[in-house]
This record gives structure tokens, C-alpha cells and sequence, in this order.
């Protein structure tokens, strides 16, 4: 890496860890922080090596785990939980939200390991078995690199085989998300043709989204201000997958 991209790395993480302090309390400060004991994360640990691709189960733990901030209890478990069950795709998919799960509470060059390795274990999902929540995550997470690291473009074609997977089968509410972020993923490649097309085909779609409604009725700055703050980095990832089994 030239010292160019490794200077905007650095700088992109150190930002990253600043959006963290500004927005969440830190594991010492938060009272939620004592009301998860280690028995608890226990309990959860024997759920997940008894059912290893439970997807919700996962999820659990790993909300549990931010409440405690026991993230490197949490990545070291995880890498033994894929390490005994390779094939196991929503496995490495929490393995690599719990890579991101850690970023506000790492150092400025660890951002940039996080990250890379959150998308290696989403990568690791995919391949396993392609599914319309691994393109999703893995597409919108492309779109917070910045430019110099060349990799919207990616981020457009997963979103791309999220939409294609979502029209195949029942409609779900969440799958607004594609239209948004694929729309701002045209955007930050400068294709606002595209970018208009997509929101007003996800508008037809949700006619009530007040996301798609404020894109459209913005433009000029006015919408670089709405994607900007959109993935802005002082604003904390939410990784709870809760809305795909609460029928949202």
C-alpha cells in the first residue's frame, strides 16, 4: 500500500473512531455494560456451538456482546466457531459483523484490519451460499470506503444480485434497503441518471419510504448533504439483523 492510501486509511479509521465516542457510550460507561455477566454470553456461546448457522442466535450474542464490550471474547470465539464448521454461512456472517461490531472501540490502524477482515468473512458467506442478506451487507459496507479505495463498483454489483434475489421471491419490507443503497451507490459513482432511476423504481415499490421520498426531492448539495450523512462516520453501524424475523 502507497503511502498515499495508507494515510487516507489511517485517516478514514481515526474518523471511524471519533463518529464511535461521539455516539456511543464506551463499554465502561454504560449501565447496559453491567447488566450482561459473563454467564449470560456463556449461555449464548453453548447456543451457537450447538446450532453454529443459527443466523438469530448469532445476532443475539452479539448484541449481548456490544452491551458488555467483550469484543475480543466475541472475535476469538467466533474464529473457533468457523474453524470447526467451515460450511457454516451465517456463521461467518456474524463472525464478520462482529469484526464491525468492534470498530468504535479500536485504535485507528485496527480500523482498517476490522474492516478488511468483516469483509473477508462476508466474502467467506457468499461463497458458501449466496443469500440476498450476505450481497446486502456486503454491497452497503463497500459504500462507506472512501473513493480512493476504488470500491463502490463492488459494492453496485452486490447490490445488484440483492435486487435480483428479492424480486424472485415474497416482497419484504427491508428490502427497501437495496433500493436506497443501490441508488447511492450509482450516486457516489456519478451516475445520478441511475441513481434517480433506482430510487423511483423503489418508490413504485414503497410508496411511503420517506428515504426514497427526501432522495428525490433533493438535489445539488441539498442531496450530497442527505447520502453524505448517510454514511457519515460518526454515526455508529447498526448491525442487528432483528428486522428479518420481525416481519419488517
Amino acid at each position: 500500500m502507497n503511502k498515499a492510501v495508507w494515510s487516507a486509511a489511517v485517516l478514514c479509521a481515526a474518523m471511524l473512531v471519533a463518529h464511535a465516542a461521539a455516539q456511543t457510550p464506551s463499554a465502561a460507561q454504560s449501565p447496559a455494560a453491567a447488566q450482561t455477566p459473563t454467564a449470560d454470553l456463556d449461555a449464548l456461546e453453548r447456543a451457537l456451538q450447538a446450532q453454529p448457522d443459527d443466523l438469530k442466535a448469532g445476532n443475539d450474542y452479539r448484541m449481548a456482546v456490544i452491551q458488555a464490550g467483550q469484543y475480543d471474547r466475541a472475535i476469538a470465539f467466533f474464529g473457533k466457531l468457523v474453524a470447526a464448521n467451515p460450511n457454516a454461512p451465517n456463521a461467518h456472517l456474524n463472525y464478520g459483523f462482529e469484526y464491525v461490531d468492534k470498530i468504535p472501540a479500536a485504535g485507528a490502524i485496527t480500523q482498517v484490519i476490522l474492516a478488511n477482515n468483516a469483509l473477508g468473512e462476508f466474502t467467506k458467506s457468499l461463497e458458501i451460499k449466496p443469500s440476498w442478506i450476505g450481497y446486502y451487507t456486503r454491497g452497503n459496507s463497500y459504500l462507506f470506503w472512501p473513493k480512493i479505495f476504488n470500491r463502490t463498483h463492488l459494492g453496485v454489483d452486490d447490490l445488484q444480485e440483492a435486487l435480483k434475489m428479492q424480486k424472485s421471491g415474497p416482497k419484504h419490507a427491508y428490502y427497501v434497503r437495496v433500493y436506497i443503497a443501490l441508488g447511492d451507490g450509482h450516486w457516489k459513482m456519478d451516475d445520478f441518471d441511475e441513481a434517480g432511476k433506482t430510487w423511483r423504481a423503489g418508490l413504485e415499490e414503497f410508496p411511503d419510504n420517506a428515504v426514497l421520498k427526501s432522495r428525490l426531492a433533493s438535489q445539488g448539495d441539498a442531496l450530497k448533504a442527505l447520502i453524505d450523512d448517510a454514511y457519515d462516520s460518526n454515526k455508529r453501524v447498526d448491525t442487528s439483523l432483528s428486522d428479518l424475523w420481525s416481519g419488517q
